[in-house]
């Protein structure tokens, strides 16, 4: 398929100068299964340059696959041929811009997709609607521009004034009371934490950053980093309308002020219309499969350090740093060998809150999370605090990046290097 970047979509029903793929905010949503071959071609019309990450996906990071390090420079085009191996679980994951120095910048225009992953195992679920929520947030002016975001904003990490899913403000969904649908939320955010809730119903969560739980797991909040995903079962019991809102949620500070960027209210994402007489919902399963944690043989122990501290050039002294060092994509900050297991602590000295995000190979999160012993792409490491990871680097070799998915803070300089090597 050809994937066309360029300016001037409509956003929230109106004419904007957002950006997109192939002419919508969202761009397409892509359907692949275990063992295909994904060939794109994609095309830069913007004025500066892009290229393409499939977040989440566990491929190969090497030349035109899911490598971060390729530039397409405007009015030119790159040849992606990514291989999703046969075992690749099925799921929800999604797509966007990582050319350092843009990435914020391109997401918060509108430039996401998503992507799922389809067949795989098939553990029953009863579902008889399947919908993609893809939430992003952006600012317009009042000529429809996308927003700048001034120096504090990118400090923060921005959280734009218009809360979208799937490109329209506050959506109706609309089920019959008693179906079983399957909600694939995607936080496709700059930097702001969703923490979802529907009024009058819990949401059972079944599956989380493209994979499942070992069970279905009821929650009255499901609290979603930049770049996590969520699939929940919505079992609406009754008619009326009810709310699906983001709660307030405090991300911490930088000690220059008080409270968190997300603490100012309830934000509405859209609303759920349930009619018709109740019907008795289906059961679902009581096992999931889960992939399991890898053994533990684990062949090296690393600790990574997150950090906010005085001495940055251009954002008013402030350095947001890796291991004490900001993003060089020439250098190697870790070399790890092929066939190996690792376990990673994540240690977060800052006082904000940062999702720690891997490319290309997922982990268990073991301590430090609420859904420890999850396969993840994406955990959010608390302020002042350390969560624990596994990660198998058993198949692909390759060179990518690990950062903060609070994309502000990553082009800041909170990314580093992995170069897995045979």
């Amino acid at each position: 398929m050809t994937l066309t970047a360029a300016t001037g979509a409509r956003l929230a029903g109106r004419d904007a100068s957002a950006w997109a793929f192939n002419g919508t905010c969202p761009g397409p949503t892509l359907r692949v299964r275990p063992g295909d071959l994904l060939r794109a071609r994609l095309i830069n019309h913007l004025d500066q340059p892009t290229n393409l990450h499939t977040h989440g996906l566990h491929v190969s990071p090497h030349g035109n696959g899911d490598n971060p390090f390729v530039t397409i420079e405007p009015g030119d085009s790159f040849d992606y041929a990514i291989a999703v191996p046969t075992d690749h679980p099925a799921g929800t994951f999604w797509y966007h811009p990582h050319h350092h120095g843009t990435v914020a910048d391109q997401i918060f225009a509108g430039l996401v997709g998503a992507l799922l992953v389809d067949g795989g195992p098939d553990p029953g679920l009863p579902v008889s609607d399947d919908l993609v929520l893809l939430v992003t947030d952006t600012t317009l002016d009042g000529a429809g521009r996308v927003a700048a975001a001034d120096r504090m904003a990118r400090m923060m990490g921005r959280e734009g004034e218009l809360v979208l899913v799937n490109g329209q403000h506050q959506p109706v969904i609309t089920a019959a009371t008693g179906a079983v649908q399957r909600w694939r939320v995607i936080n496709g955010c700059v930097s702001r934490v969703l923490a979802l809730r529907l009024e009058g119903h819990r949401l059972t969560q079944v599956a989380r950053d493209g994979v499942f739980l070992p069970a279905p797991a009821d929650r009255d909040q499901a609290v979603l980093a930049p770049g996590n995903r969520a699939d929940v079962i919505v079992r609406p019991t009754r008619s009326g309308r009810y709310a699906l809102v983001s709660e307030p949620y405090d991300r911490g500070s930088l000690g220059m002020m008080d409270g968190g960027p997300s603490a100012d209210g309830p934000v509405t994402l859209a609303t759920l219309a349930a009619s018709g007489t109740a019907t008795a919902s289906a059961a679902l399963p009581a096992r999931l499969p889960a992939p399991s944690i890898p053994p533990g043989n684990v062949s090296r122990r690393r600790q990574i350090t997150f950090a906010i501290g005085m001495g940055g050039m251009g954002m008013g002294g402030m350095a947001f740093t890796i291991d004490g060092r900001t993003f060089d994509p020439e250098r190697d900050d870790q070399t790890v060998a092929l066939g190996t297991i690792e376990e990673w602590t994540v240690v977060n000295t800052s006082p904000m809150e940062h999702p720690f995000h891997l490319h290309a190979w997922p982990f268990h999160v073991l301590t430090g999370a609420p859904a420890a012993g999850v396969r993840q792409d994406v955990v959010l490491v608390p302020a002042r605090g350390s969560v624990r990871l596994r990660i198998p680097f058993t198949d692909y070799p390759g060179r990518s990046v690990y950062h903060c998915h609070v994309l502000d803070h990553e082009e800041l300089g909170m990314m580093a290097t992995v170069n897995v090597r045979p």
